[in-house]
């Protein structure tokens, strides 16, 4: 018995560190998961959820200015946009600050999850849970290193591409069908790591593109929030995005290009 335990134990030490980091994070993805908001269901209810979307803001709690949480940002200029800065409440059964606020017809819930970003999914699927959120009406923004500073774009749902934020978010719905709004953040230059990278903060100059990219994302994350309708696979959103192209001059939301800071 002590030999297979101290040869688990060796294997355990021969994995990479970021299959372990992934690992650790599952099973605390998994004790989180194990009591999900149960709503009151009613025939409003079924009926609202039609019209219900929801904005998530990926990042690190307390770690506001930094790359990483480049998607918190974004997403408290979207709350400035609909005219509720000040309307975050700290809610436990999602765990994270939420807004329920107007668009249009539609009632959107912007969520700031308050878990750490490799975990950020478990906060994701508790709102989503809560307030009868399919998959395809769950938006997510969040930093891109292949994408320098100053630019942005709509992808149609799709594979993390490494990011764990999206990752999480993709576990915890079983599904990878969620539109994401992608903020290029550039790549390290020199010999610094992509962990520390991430982690820090922009110079000055960068912020000030980024207030500029902020702005602009916002208008089109709008404009694709009041036009889209449900997308059961990425395929799918890609057509649409080019029937809705087609038919009026919005900005560009395929997953082939990008918006670009003027």
């Amino acid at each position: 018995m002590r030999g297979k335990v101290w040869a688990a134990v060796t294997q355990a030490f021969k994995m990479p560190m970021s299959l372990i980091r992934r690992m650790i994070s599952n099973l605390i993805s998994r004790v989180l998961m194990s009591t999900l908001p149960s709503p009151k269901m009613s025939a409003q209810t079924i009926t609202d959820c039609n019209r219900r979307k929801m904005v998530v803001g990926l990042g690190n709690p307390g770690m506001n200015g930094s790359r990483h949480s480049v998607g918190m940002a974004v997403l408290t200029t979207l709350a400035e946009r609909l005219g509720a800065p000040d309307s975050w409440r700290s809610d436990r059964q999602v765990s994270g600050e939420v807004i329920v606020t107007q668009l249009q017809d539609i009632q959107l819930v912007l969520l700031r999850p308050k878990l750490l970003m490799n975990i950020n999914g478990v906060s994701v699927a508790k709102a989503a849970s809560k307030y009868l959120i399919s998959p395809e009406h769950i938006f997510l923004i969040h930093d891109e290193l292949d994408k320098p500073l100053g630019k942005f774009g709509i992808k149609h749902g799709g594979s993390a591409r490494g990011h764990n934020g999206v990752r999480s978010c993709v576990d915890c719905l079983h599904t990878d069908v969620m539109p994401r709004l992608r903020v290029g953040i550039g790549r390290p230059s020199g010999k610094t790591s992509v962990d520390r990278y991430v982690l820090g903060r922009f110079s000055q100059e960068e912020q000030n593109v980024l207030d500029s990219v902020m702005k602009q994302s916002v208008d089109v994350l709008l404009t694709y929030i009041t036009d889209s309708q449900p997308q059961t696979s990425p395929a799918e959103g890609r057509r649409a995005s080019r029937k809705n192209k087609s038919r009026t001059p919005s900005p560009p939301q395929d997953t082939t290009e990008e918006q670009k800071q003027s």
